[in-house]
């Protein structure tokens, strides 16, 4: 196996991994559960050597070390999906966001729009044949990988080995880090009350055999808890959390039935606890794909009955979908949720589902608004909307007018608002 003594040529410190990082380098970096803090730390530690450094990536889990004020200048992000540990840099004008649908990321790079100096991923260890796997996040990691200059990877036997269109070889990484480090873990929280109903009424559209799109948190949570007795859904999704697992193990999920790649759960991320970590290695139900295949809206509806469920900041009465940003403030990105509604609703027997509670900030002020915010973004547009669900009921939009819109989701707002949004319909002359 010569694989090995090449592996052994490459194994340094992390120090040493990111020393010949120079000034000016675009770095792509991998996110979610496989974001590599060894390397990023090592390359902290260089600020005052290095300037003008630019770091891509999606959404980087916990403390990121080179997103502080004392950063600046030294390195500056260019987030393709924003999350906690930039987000406060990005709205404080210290780093950048790129609206971009997830499948479009990887051509970023295959087409040379974005040529990397850098790819710093976190993988598992080498199996027999010097294969080592991306993880529990592939997204645009792979192509980084394939296009960067310089590819350093950070080993970790803690990371699952998950098959798929996954796989990086040791011939193809310039540097080794080997570490032993649990992965990030994301705790999972009861569902509330709101979202019980919601996912109620989510569960009732869905008929046996359907494929089902879901992200993390209370919502998903509660369309599975409502789902006994539905029996072969599949899934195809961008996200896997434990929610998917604890329906794979009730039989609720068995793929039997999908029409694109049966038996399969199809992803492109994991995120979870330590169980689901465990669960997914070397687990031949999963298979793990770059965006550009899991996400692509073509891709997306070759599965039949596909319902794909996303959630949103907040609703404007005419259907349009603010998802990334409270008015200016960027919270988040585009994510997979356009590339998910369009792929449902081009499914045979497909329904692309926008659900929220109707309400923010404890009851104070309604997610079903006449305007959306000065400086919202509309990420899901309102010809691309079908179902808006909320604790209230579902309001279906697809081929209504907008009266008859405003009035399906007025229906569905909290009732404290009604009142206003029926004011504000009629000042807009969209009510007669």
């Amino acid at each position: 196996m010569p694989w090995v003594d090449d592996y052994k040529k490459k194994l340094v410190s992390a120090e040493n991994a990111v020393a010949d990082i120079k000034s000016g380098d675009r770095i792509y970096i991998s996110g979610n559960a496989a974001t590599p803090y060894v390397l990023m730390k090592a390359l902290a530690s260089r600020k005052d050597e290095l300037k003008d450094i630019e770091l891509v990536h999606v959404l980087l889990v916990g403390k990121d070390p080179l997103s502080s004020r004392e950063m600046i200048g030294h390195f500056r992000h260019n987030s393709l999906f924003v999350g906690p540990a930039d987000r406060q840099a990005i709205n404080e004008g210290r780093a950048d966001y790129i609206p971009i649908f997830l499948h479009q990321i990887p051509n970023l790079f295959y087409s040379g729009q974005m040529p990397l100096d850098v790819a710093l991923i976190h993988t598992s260890p080498p199996d027999e044949h010097g294969f080592m796997s991306l993880g529990v996040e592939v997204l645009a990691s792979k192509a980084a990988v394939e296009k960067a200059k310089v590819v350093i990877t950070q080993v970790n036997e803690k990371m699952p080995r998950i098959l798929g269109d996954s796989f990086v070889h040791v011939s193809r990484v310039d540097k080794v880090v080997e570490i032993s480090e649990e992965l990030p873990q994301l705790e999972k929280k009861p569902f509330t009350e709101v979202e019980r109903k919601i996912g109620h009424s989510i569960a009732a559209l869905i008929e046996e055999g359907s494929t089902l799109q879901l992200g993390i948190g209370g919502i998903p949570d509660a369309v599975l808890s409502a789902l006994n007795g539905k029996m072969e859904l599949g899934v195809h999704t961008e996200m896997v959390s434990d929610g998917v697992m604890d329906a794979i193990e009730s039989g609720i999920v068995t793929g039997a039935r999908k029409s694109f790649h049966p038996n399969k759960v199809i992803l492109t991320f994991i995120l979870g606890s330590k169980n689901l970590y465990e669960y997914v290695d070397n687990n031949p139900i999963f298979e793990a794909h770059p965006t550009d295949y899991t996400n692509h809206p073509f891709n997306v509806s070759r599965n039949d009955k596909m319902i794909a469920i996303n959630s949103a900041i907040e609703v404007d009465i005419s259907g349009q979908v603010c998802s990334d940003s409270i008015g200016t403030y960027i919270y988040s990105g585009f994510g997979g949720q356009v590339d998910f509604i369009r792929g449902a609703a081009h499914s045979k027997g497909g329904k692309p589902i926008i659900a929220l509670p109707s309400t923010a900030k404890q009851g104070e002020m309604s997610r079903i608004v006449p305007y959306l915010k000065q400086g919202a973004g509309v990420v899901t547009t309102r010809a691309d909307v079908k179902y808006i669900i909320t604790e209230y009921g579902v309001a279906y939009l697809h081929g209504k007018n907008l009266q008859e819109r405003t009035i399906a989701l007025i229906n569905i707002a909290h009732p404290d608002f009604r009142d206003d949004l029926i004011k504000e319909a009629k000042n807009r002359n969209l009510l007669r």
